[in-house]
């Protein structure tokens, strides 16, 4: 209104006097504005946690935050986070009433870091409501209509109905801003439960939003992480309960499905794998539904790493590595915090004179184009490329670097024919990503040579049988395949390979003797035996001292080569 009137009024003769009352409602309406943002900043967002075990935070530990530098503080309580909670099933923790956000017997859950990057972003004050339970069931405990079990959501209807009677008891404003679930692998072993989960999820979904009178209560289902031993040995299931989880997102303009499957998973058994996220993935995964609520209220923190300048010559040649791979490209255990002291503090700077393009996590954090070489991956971590791009720089004049990577793949999800989780056929992506890079210096004027793309040989693959013993046949299919696609028949492949996993039930399969039989026949494939890497305190996964040192020898390879 405040618009029409100031163009109105300069067209007549009383202009000036049109122009000053125009500017006063404006700023009355600013200041109106500014009033009503400023009274919601006091209004407290409530934030509704429900699922099973990867929900509740199991086989994690809140002692060993401090490990992860990124995460510190958070084993502490966040005083300005006000927290109602009922976890478990016979045995549950409940809290009395309200209290301040921390650990819960000990376990770290995803709202711990949840609570602190919403808070950061956020001036309205935070309470979340938390009622999970592991082992349980979409088709059983959590029916709206027939909850069997241990009947968890009629429980958990009356937790968050007495919780916010709480609020409502003490005066105090509110809305219940979102709805974070977080389940769906108990309903692949029970008959029926996965055919119906979609159907299931829907009528979850509603069920909520008519009981709370909130029907446009928005939802952030979080994605089962296939990095997970379930990822293998189950992943068709796996796939079918992400199907329907995707589809009740697609159908639901307030349903977000949220990544998981690229966050760190715990470590154990005899082989190192797990199915429950443990302390470094929970603690991410907190993070994942911070970013997209965030996202959908416009308060996502900008990322801005520019290439300020161009750092190649006009029509100069410049040559591209491609870094690809899993958990150890990615860099799912290394800390750009961890390079603070030491000789190699200085790959925490950006190098100006490398242009770096990336896709991380199967496309969940993507560079935006070329950017300087430096720390850029998920959670402030890092891959060897900063060694690498370092070392190769001061040999080689020109060098550019791209990097593709998916922690929660397996070697399968590389090869041209896929697996029958199709959405984790992630050849196509990578393929695009090559020739886009390739194609962009084109473009800018350059000649370019592809000198290399460097592979770290799948980590979990060598802990499950089936997948260590197909590992090697896979890996020939995605190289040869490869260069056809890139017309580059000769197009040096490194793979790098660290200690296989040393367990009973899978040394009988002899995968680096495989590997090193493929390199014998395939004069472009150098196989790089890294066994020695230091900063492996635990199966299949590195530390910074590793990661850093895994790079350097990709570089040492490729100098020696050529």
């Amino acid at each position: 209104m405040s618009d029409g009137s100031v163009r109105v009024a300069s067209r007549g003769s009383c202009g000036a006097r049109w122009r000053g009352w125009g500017l006063a409602v404006l700023v009355a309406l600013l200041g109106a504005g500014l009033a009503r943002a400023q009274d919601d900043d006091k209004v407290v967002r409530v934030f509704v946690f429900a699922g099973q075990s990867n929900m509740v935070g199991a086989d994690s530990r809140a002692t060993d935050i401090a490990k992860f530098p990124p995460f510190a503080g958070l084993d502490e309580p966040q005083e300005r986070v006000r927290f109602s909670y009922c976890i478990g099933r016979e045995d549950k923790r409940q809290s009395d009433g309200w209290t301040e956000l921390e650990p819960v017997d000990g376990m770290v859950g995803p709202e711990l870091c949840f609570a602190r990057d919403v808070a950061r972003q956020v001036k309205a004050p935070i309470a979340i409501i938390k009622v999970a339970a592991g082992g349980t069931h979409l088709a059983g405990d959590w029916n709206p209509d027939e909850p069997r079990g241990f009947k968890l959501y009629p429980l958990a209807l009356q937790w968050v109905r007495d919780a916010l009677s709480g609020l409502d008891k003490r005066k105090v404003r509110y809305r219940i801003e979102g709805f974070l679930w977080h389940q769906g692998e108990n309903d692949m072993f029970e008959d029926g439960a996965m055919e119906k989960y979609a159907a299931n999820l829907e009528r979850f979904i509603a069920c909520w939003r008519r009981d709370l009178g909130v029907p446009g209560l928005r939802f952030y289902v979080g994605e089962l992480c296939t990095k997970t031993i379930w990822g293998m040995d189950l992943r068709p299931s796996m796939y079918k309960i992400s199907v329907a989880q995707r589809a009740v997102a697609d159908a639901d303009p307030l349903v977000d499905y949220v990544p998981t499957s690229h966050v760190g998973v715990e470590i154990g058994g005899d082989g190192g794998l797990h199915y429950h996220y443990g302390t470094l993935g929970q603690l991410e995964h907190g993070a994942n539904y911070a970013t997209a609520y965030l996202r959908n209220i416009g308060k996502e923190p900008a990322r801005e790493r520019p290439l300020k300048s161009w750092p190649y010559a006009p029509k100069s040649k410049v040559t591209l590595f491609v870094l690809a791979g899993h958990r150890n490209m990615e860099g799912e255990r290394a800390f750009v915090q961890d390079l603070e002291k030491g000789k190699r503090s200085a790959l925490r700077r950006d190098n100006a004179g490398i242009a770096f393009r990336f896709s991380l996590g199967g496309g969940y954090l993507v560079s935006n184009g070329w950017e300087p070489l430096g720390p850029a991956g998920l959670y402030d971590t890092f891959g060897p490329e900063l060694s690498f791009g370092a070392k190769l720089a001061n040999k080689r004049d020109n060098v550019a670097l791209a990097k593709w990577t998916h922690s929660g793949t397996q070697i399968v999800d590389w090869t041209p024919q896929g697996s029958e989780s199709v959405s984790r056929n992630v050849y196509p992506q990578f393929l695009e990503f090559v020739r886009g890079a390739l194609a962009d210096l084109r473009e800018r004027g350059h000649e370019v040579e592809l000198g290399g793309i460097l592979y770290h040989l799948g980590e979990n693959d060598m802990s499950f049988g089936p997948f260590r013993r197909q590992a090697i046949g896979w890996l020939e299919s995605f190289v040869t395949q490869s260069r056809k696609d890139l017309e580059l028949p000769e197009l040096d492949w490194y793979v790098s390979q660290q200690r296989p996993t040393d367990e009973k039930s899978v040394n009988e399969i002899d995968v680096t003797a495989e590997l090193a039989k493929l390199a014998a026949r395939d004069p472009h494939l150098i196989h790089l035996k890294l066994f020695d890497l230091p900063g492996q305190e635990e199966q299949l996964v590195l530390t910074t001292p590793g990661i850093v040192a895994l790079g350097d020898a990709l570089a040492d390879a490729v100098l020696k080569r050529r």
